[in-house]
């Protein structure tokens, strides 16, 4: 479930810790198409960072606009390369 959508592609979702709910766990953001790609690209603590700064939204939301919009085989290209790392995959290229 989407907890807040920024505009631009980029939404912020919440993460539950065990035994202490969604209100005080971890905040995530993710580049989102609907329908067509969800990058994660940045995850943090809300007991450390409340929010994302202004700063950091135009910065996502123009890496948004480049990595939203890019052909399948430019990101099958920087998976290869290492330079995006697949979901469920660690960075050694193990399935986690």
């Amino acid at each position: 479930m989407i907890d807040a959508d920024f505009g631009g592609g980029v939404i912020k979702l919440r993460i539950a810790r065990a035994g202490e709910g969604k209100s005080g766990g971890s905040r995530s953001i993710i580049l989102y198409k609907k329908d067509r790609r969800a990058v994660f690209v940045y995850g943090f603590e809300k007991k450390d960072k409340a929010n994302i700064g202004q700063s950091d939204l135009i910065a996502f939301r123009a890496l948004a606009e480049n990595v939203l919009h890019c052909p399948d085989s430019t990101i099958a290209h920087r998976v290869t390369s290492g330079s995006l790392i697949p979901a469920g995959r660690t960075e050694g290229g193990e399935d986690g």
